[in-house]
């Protein structure tokens, strides 16, 4: 079914992924329900404003349903919900606390229990075509080796409780496979637009430009990245352009796809592609890990290098994802990830742009 004949239901706008994948799918004449916090109304107001003026859409193609995930039938008005129900034939579940040091209760409530409400939703659409669930790589927690687009349970436990409660929240739409056509979309680690740099919050590699930033000439001379560890790094409009993709392939019904370099670069590798642009050369000598850690977690290494303790275990855990089936889907349709170095620059570009966000 085209996107010209349906009605897409989203939560998660106005979050920047959200907001592009509105964009991209309004240039497809789509019909929007966009489930908004009540607190963000203006903002999603003024925002679907600017999208449909940037993409010729007809502002009556985006509605606003005033709702929260966390809340019985998503705190949605029994009128927005039945229009939502008898409407919708395709739902996009984004909505989710990205937050590696979030406490445990709000993100229980939140990426857990919202996404068995939306489960409950979801079960209720009179005519639902497909089911996206916007998952992450990162529910393989603090396991080791290839991570397979098939894997999801296991007992090794996690580095923080997102990690933890998006694993539990994948569980519970993976049960539902058996009842809805279902994909699930797992991105490793998104970072800014391959072609503007354009992004909405600085972290991952983005911890890597600030640093070196500081002192170019300086922090360039000594790689504190990892020989052994890769960043799996995905620039956001890959991702956007792999979930319409896979919305419209009816092989991706009932998968799971990792969204994912197929080919990343160690951290240390990292470290010298952003070397290059911020000071010009690669760095003369690496740091041995075994040293890196344990200084990046004093308590005062944070304010000096601007990586939070919270983040330090991603740059040091040997885990990478497999991406078969998401590149036999999406290769046929000439989607690939860029790689690193293909976009780099604009990534540094963006940040000497726009220092705080």
């Amino acid at each position: 079914m085209p996107f010209s004949d349906q009605t897409v239901f989203i939560t998660g706008f106005p979050g920047f992924i959200a907001e592009r994948l509105v964009k991209h799918l309004a240039k497809l004449n789509a019909r929007f329900i966009l489930l908004v916090q009540p607190s963000l109304l203006p903002r999603a107001r003024s925002d679907i404003a600017r999208i449909a003026a940037a993409t010729g859409a007809d502002p009556a193609n985006f509605a606003i349903a005033a709702g929260d995930i966390t809340e019985e039938n998503l705190g949605m008005s029994a009128a927005d919900l039945d229009r939502a129900r008898n409407e919708t034939t395709t739902l996009f579940h984004l909505a989710a606390i990205y937050d590696l040091a979030v406490t445990r209760d709000l993100a229980m409530r939140v990426n857990v229990d919202g996404t068995r409400n939306v489960n409950q939703f979801a079960r209720s659409i009179n005519d639902l075509w497909r089911y996206h669930y916007v998952s992450t790589c990162y529910v393989a927690g603090k396991r080791e080796g290839i991570i397979m687009e098939t894997d999801l349970r296991h007992d090794a436990g996690f580095r923080n409780h997102y990690e933890e409660t998006k694993y539990l929240a994948e569980m519970e739409v993976e049960t539902l496979k058996a009842e809805l056509p279902i994909t699930i979309h797992r991105p490793a680690v998104v970072c800014g637009d391959s072609r503007t740099g354009e992004t909405a919050k600085y972290d991952g590699v983005y911890y890597l430009i600030h640093y070196l930033r500081k002192w170019p000439g300086g922090l360039t001379l000594l790689n504190i990245g990892n020989r052994d560890v890769c960043l799996n790094l995905v620039p956001v409009d890959f991702v956007i352009d792999s979930m319409v993709t896979l919305a419209r392939e009816d092989r991706a019904i009932g998968a799971t796809i990792q969204l994912a370099d197929p080919a990343p670069l160690t951290t240390q590798q990292l470290f010298n592609q952003i070397s290059k642009v911020i000071g010009g050369r690669d760095s003369l000598a690496t740091v041995p890990a075994g040293i890196v850690y344990p200084v990046l977690m004093l308590p005062f290494a944070p304010k000096i290098t601007g990586l939070p303790h919270s983040a330090v275990p991603y740059f040091f855990l040997e885990q990478t994802y497999d991406t078969a089936k998401s590149r036999e889907l999406l290769e046929p349709h000439g989607l690939r990830c860029p790689t690193f170095p293909s976009y780099v620059e604009a990534l540094v570009n963006f940040v000497a742009a726009n220092p705080q966000l």
